[in-house]
């Protein structure tokens, strides 16, 4: 089922939705609708690590991503030294 909503914008926002929504062949609802689950995805993805579980979680999805083997805090000390000492800019 479908529902309808109102949403009140300044004229140079709904200009702005509504420019985008043609660049992006979409009517301005089916605009809106995608902006605001974009929203709510990136929140979703954004979850603050608050639990147990979702902190888990987050360190398998780090773990799958990353490759290679961490270098030992030694070596990341002497190449902070070696850069701080060369005079080297980031």
């Amino acid at each position: 089922m479908s529902v309808r909503i109102q949403v009140i914008l300044k004229e140079d926002e709904a200009a702005k939705f509504k420019s985008q929504a043609i660049k992006e062949s979409k009517s301005l609802s089916a605009w809106l609708r995608d902006a605001g689950n974009k929203l709510l995805d990136l929140e979703h993805r954004q979850q603050s690590l608050t639990n147990p579980e979702s902190l888990k979680k987050f360190f398998q999805v780090c773990n799958k991503r990353e490759q290679g083997v961490e270098p030992e805090w030694d070596d990341h000390k002497r190449l902070i030294v070696e850069g701080f000492q060369s005079g080297n800019k980031p």
